[in-house]
């Protein structure tokens, strides 16, 4: 069991670390095996090559460094050290002299490359049998080594490029450089790739808000230029079926209401009755009816996207609960705004507020700023509200909920689900929570 939770535990730490964008992710995939690839390159080199290398230059200048020691302990003299170091220069490039400090230095300084100086090390200690001390800082281009002789300090000054291979920052500059080149390209190539579907992503979204695409053409890869293609097809569709529905809809509306008219007309002409009365009331809850189920059907889908300020917008609708007898109180920043399909958003709202008011005395209406960039409109009233377990019910088209809410003559059970209908078309939702006002609250969130 502990295997199998281990087993689960590290791909989700893992994937906290991935990119979540298809430009990181595409980029990983390339970037992620050349890195991999000049690391191993890399090392391969520097173990196989470069530490072999370095191994036996430094093996070599030991031999000559042991060669001198061994020659000056032989003939201690001014004379033979000239001889010593007279061919130490001529034949090996090496530079001999006394130093005139009688010790050697107690401690080796610390050099950035630590493998060169474990390089030296070994091969001096494998050489000689006496103290020796060096340093491979002090001189950009050559290493200082010591050696204790006869109570004396022996001190060699050899080229650098005879303890190590000196090239081998090079080699490691050309793979940082290609490195370098080749995230470059990928960068600019996936770059291109990824705003081909941006641009489809963000076509998509202002279709389904509502807003239109005039000037999007598809471009990028061949699979992107079908999604692209695929998704203009569907918008034309839609487009076609939207215009298909409005014309029926206003055909549908014309026959229902000219016989509507026609009655309207003989009961105002009849003589006054408690029957006409009542007469008059059934169609008038008719035609209510009829315009709710139009406006449901109807959905506002062919309404054109427009810049409004929220405030004057809510304080347009609230004139209507305010008329029915609500105390509406509205607080918005007079400065929010929001782009929007007028027409459908003020019927959703008004839905909401009209029910609020239906339902209560006191209605709130409030907006704030959301995390992401939208609004989060609030509809509070002190009504009776209805149980948590009834908001999914709630905006099921004709649920009524009269068992929760009071009854309302004229309503059909619409209201809520016009509100929802609205709020998705713009790329938003409608939900539903307890006021703090007791009664009922509707959560209206749109993007920004």
């Amino acid at each position: 069991m502990k295997l199998r939770a281990l087993k689960i535990y590290i791909p989700r730490q893992i994937k906290r670390w991935l990119p979540t964008s298809l430009f990181g992710r595409s980029l990983l995939i390339i970037i992620l095996p050349i890195a991999l690839m000049q690391i191993a390159v890399t090392w391969v080199f520097f173990d196989a090559h470069w530490q072999t290398v370095t191994s036996r230059l430094s093996d070599g200048l030991a031999g000559d460094i042991a060669w001198a020691v061994e020659s000056y302990q032989d003939d201690p003299t001014p004379d033979a050290l000239a001889r010593i170091a007279e061919r130490a220069q001529n034949s090996m490039s090496l530079s001999i002299a006394l130093s005139p400090n009688k010790a050697l230095p107690e401690q080796r300084p610390s050099s950035l490359f630590a493998a060169l100086d474990r390089s030296i090390d070994r091969a001096l200690s494998e050489h000689l049998d006496v103290p020796f001390w060096f340093d491979t800082t002090r001189f950009p281009g050559y290493v200082d080594i010591r050696v204790l002789v006869h109570d004396e300090v022996l001190r060699i000054i050899a080229p650098r490029d005879r303890a190590y291979a000196t090239q081998g920052h090079i080699f490691v500059l050309w793979m940082t450089v290609a490195t370098l080149l080749l995230t470059a390209i990928a960068i600019l190539f996936i770059r291109n790739q990824v705003r081909a579907i941006e641009r489809l992503a963000d076509a998509a979204e202002a279709f389904g808000k509502g807003g239109d695409v005039p000037d999007f053409k598809p471009y990028g890869a061949r699979e992107v230029r079908r999604a692209a293609q695929a998704f203009l097809a569907m918008k034309t569709r839609i487009l076609r079926h939207i215009e298909q529905r409005t014309a029926m809809l206003a055909s549908v509306s014309h026959d229902l209401r000219t016989p509507l008219t026609r009655l309207k007309l003989e009961l105002a002409l009849a003589e006054p009755s408690k029957r006409l009365q009542a007469m008059k009331g059934d169609l008038a809850e008719m035609e209510h009816m009829i315009d709710e189920y139009l406006a449901f059907a109807r959905g506002e889908g062919g309404e054109a996207v427009e810049t409004v300020t929220l405030k004057d917008l809510i304080q347009e609708v609230s004139e209507g609960a305010a008329r029915a007898g609500a105390v509406v109180t509205i607080d918005i920043d007079p400065e929010m705004t929001l782009a929007v399909r007028p027409g459908a958003l003020k019927r959703a709202l008004s839905n909401l507020v009209m029910n609020a008011a239906v339902h209560g005395e006191h209605v709130a209406v409030s907006a704030r700023p959301t995390t992401a960039g939208g609004v989060e409109i609030l509809v509070d009233d002190d009504g009776p509200g209805i149980p948590a377990e009834a908001y999914a019910d709630a905006f099921r088209p004709f649920n009524r909920l009269d068992e929760s809410r009071n009854q309302n003559d004229k309503g059909v059970g619409l209201g809520l689900a016009i509100a929802r209908d609205v709020a998705r078309g713009h790329g938003g939702e409608v939900t539903l929570d307890r006021s703090p006002m007791g009664g009922l609250r509707a959560i209206v969130r749109l993007p920004g």
